[in-house]
C-alpha cells in the first residue's frame, strides 16, 4: 500500500469512528427522550459502570488523560444520582444512599490519584449492586 492509500484508509477510519459517535450520541439522546424516570436511574447506573470500565482499559494502557476524564465522567455521573434522591420523602434510604454515593466518588477519586485498580474495582461492584437492585424494583 503506498503513502496515499494508507492516508485514504486513515481518513476513512477517522471518518467512520466519528459517525459512530454521532450516531451513539443521537442514539443515547433519543433513549433518554423517551425512558421513563425508573429507566433514567438505571442508565446513569449503566454509564457510571461503562466509565468505571473504560477508565480501567485506560489505566491498563497508560493513557493517564483518558483514565481522568473517565472516572471524572463516572464521578459527574454519581453525582446525579445523589441529585436525583428524594431525601424529604426518602427517609432513611435515602440517608443511606447519599452516603453510599459519597462513599463511591471517594471510591474513584482516590483511584485517580493513586492510580488503584481495586478502589475501581469496588466501586464498579458497588454500582453493579445498586443497578441490580434497583432493576428488581422496577
Amino acid at each position: 500500500m503506498d503513502r496515499k492509500e494508507k492516508n485514504m484508509s486513515e481518513n476513512e477510519f477517522v471518518n467512520t469512528q466519528a459517525a459512530l459517535k454521532s450516531y451513539a450520541k443521537v442514539q443515547y439522546r433519543a433513549n433518554v427522550e423517551v425512558a421513563s424516570p425508573h429507566r433514567l436511574v438505571a442508565m446513569l447506573y449503566e454509564g457510571a459502570i461503562e466509565r468505571i470500565i473504560q477508565a480501567k482499559g485506560a489505566m491498563e494502557h497508560g493513557d493517564i488523560e483518558l483514565k481522568g476524564n473517565k472516572i471524572n465522567s463516572a464521578v459527574s455521573i454519581v453525582g446525579g444520582l445523589r441529585e436525583s434522591l428524594n431525601t424529604d420523602d426518602g427517609g432513611e434510604l435515602a440517608f443511606n444512599l447519599d452516603n453510599l454515593y459519597i462513599y463511591i466518588q471517594r471510591l474513584l477519586s482516590n483511584a485517580h490519584i493513586k492510580n488503584d485498580r481495586s478502589k475501581l474495582d469496588e466501586a464498579q461492584t458497588l454500582l453493579e449492586d445498586l443497578k441490580s437492585a434497583w432493576k428488581e424494583i422496577g
